[in-house]
């Protein structure tokens, strides 16, 4: 796997990781929102840069201009609900991309730490050579992101893998670096270095769909 870290260089992407940390401004959750677009914005600029690109000219009211436009066919696909600001961010910058939802929660049958993630609704195009581009913002146990691999298989063999994070652990990294293909790509924007026994990501920043749509029962 080819691992896009961020936070390890200077950008205005860090202030943006900064703020949906914080739990001052975690309190305006639009504000949360449109962070975690921007940074969705961001990661999908610089994936971009790794598309198959062909000449097109254009004519324009003085003449006309060849350009250089993406020519692969994309499927983004978001884990629902915490997914769904990150989506929105990548879709604008991928107008012409294909959309597909899967929802994925935890399961915690003995009511104690260990938890199992139940895949329920799923909706998806074929993803026979397109470039599948996975999004799920906080990457902590990396089960969420094995499970929707599985229930995506049944819809084709994409070309390719790319997928975008916003906060992920390094056991989730390690984890889903094992159980995806070798040359799929990872954007992420931070990485921190522990989970609690409950798998959520420290220092994290605490539920991100909590965050971005309300505390859930």
């Amino acid at each position: 796997m080819i691992i896009h870290q961020f936070d390890q260089t200077n950008s205005i992407l860090n202030t943006f990781i900064s703020e949906i940390r914080d739990v001052e401004i975690q309190q305006d959750s639009m504000r949360f929102r449109r962070n975690i677009e921007r940074i969705g914005e961001v990661l999908a600029y610089e994936m971009s840069k790794t598309l198959v690109y062909g000449a097109k000219t254009v004519q324009t009211p003085l003449g006309t201009k060849k350009s250089f436009l993406c020519s692969d066919k994309l499927v983004l696909c978001s884990v629902l609900r915490a997914g769904l600001p990150l989506h929105h961010g990548i879709l604008g910058y991928f107008d012409g991309a294909e959309n597909a939802f899967i929802s994925a929660y935890r399961h915690h049958p003995n009511n104690d730490d260990a938890f199992e993630v139940i895949v329920k609704y799923f909706a998806a195009p074929s993803l026979d050579g397109k470039v599948l581009v996975l999004t799920d913002p906080m990457l902590a146990t990396g089960k969420t992101l094995e499970n929707v691999l599985d229930a995506l298989k049944s819809h084709g063999t994409p070309k390719q893998i790319h997928i975008i994070s916003v906060i992920g652990s390094k056991s989730g990294v390690a984890k889903v670096e094992r159980d995806f293909p070798k040359d799929t790509q990872l954007w992420i924007a931070a990485v921190d270095d522990e989970l609690t026994s409950k798998g959520y990501i420290v220092p994290g920043l605490g539920d991100a769909g909590d965050l971005s749509y309300g505390i859930k029962l």
